[in-house]
C-alpha cells in the first residue's frame, strides 16, 4: 500500500487521520519472511509478554493464511494487525501496538490501510472478537457495534465479544470481470504493473522467434 490517504478506510474511523500523520508514519503488507518476523516480535513483546498468551495459542496456525499489515514510525516496526477472509465478511485479529506507541495516531494509519484494504476487495462487513474490558476503546475509535443475541466467550484466559463493523462499498472494488494483469499482480498493489506484466514481452519475443 501506497502512503496516501486511505479515503474509504478512513470513513470507517469516528476520528480522521490527519494527513501529515502519513508522513511520519507508513503501512505495508508482509509478504517476505522478514516482515513476518517483524509482526511477529510486535505479537511476542504484546501478548506473549505482556499479557502471558501461551505462544501456541498467540500463533494458532492461522498466520499463513491470513494478510498481515505491519506499521512503521518513521522506518521503525511499531504496530500490526491481522486479516482472515470468509465468503461473506472478512475478520479483523491480532491488532498490536507497542507500548510507545499507544495513544498515537499511528493506530488509525494501520485501521484506515486495513479497512480501505477489505473494501477495495469488495466486502462491506467485518467482524471482530474484542476482549469485553477492551468495547469502550475500540467504540470510541471507528465504527461498530456489539452483534445482538451472541453471548460474550473465553479464550486464552479473557471474555471476549464479538462485533461488527460496517465497510463503505468501494468505487473501485475488484471484481471477476477486472483486467486479468491487475487480479494477478501482488495483494494490495493492484493499481501498480506487476512483475508478471513485464513476461508478455518475452512471450511475444518467443512467438516472433518461432
Amino acid at each position: 500500500m501506497s502512503q496516501t490517504r486511505n479515503q474509504i478506510g478512513e470513513a470507517v474511523l469516528l476520528r480522521r487521520v490527519p494527513p501529515e500523520a502519513y508522513l511520519e508514519y507508513s503501512t505495508e503488507i508482509v509478504r517476505t519472511l522478514d516482515g513476518f518476523h517483524q509482526i511477529s516480535a510486535i505479537r511476542s513483546a504484546v501478548f506473549l509478554s505482556e499479557q502471558d498468551c501461551p505462544y501456541e495459542e498467540e500463533f494458532d496456525g492461522n498466520d499463513f493464511c491470513a494478510t498481515h499489515l505491519l506499521l512503521k514510525a518513521r522506518g521503525r516496526p511499531v504496530g500490526t494487525l491481522r486479516i482472515r477472509w470468509f465468503a461473506e465478511f472478512a475478520k479483523l485479529e491480532r491488532i498490536a501496538l507497542l507500548p510507545c506507541e499507544r495513544g498515537r495516531v499511528g493506530l488509525r494509519v494501520l485501521l484506515a490501510t486495513g479497512f480501505e484494504m477489505v473494501s477495495r476487495k469488495g466486502y462491506e462487513r467485518m467482524i471482530g472478537q474484542i476482549q469485553s474490558r477492551l468495547w469502550p476503546v475500540w467504540s470510541r475509535t471507528f465504527k461498530c457495534h456489539l452483534i445482538e443475541g451472541r453471548p460474550a466467550f473465553w479464550f486464552s484466559d479473557y471474555e471476549y465479544r464479538e462485533i461488527e463493523i460496517p465497510i463503505p462499498r468501494h468505487p473501485l472494488a475488484l471484481r471477476m470481470q477486472e483486467d486479468p494483469y491487475r487480479i494477478i499482480r501482488p495483494e494490495g498493489a493492484w493499481d501498480e504493473p506487476g512483475i508478471l506484466e513485464t513476461s508478455v514481452a518475452r512471450s511475444q519475443s518467443d512467438e516472433q522467434a518461432a
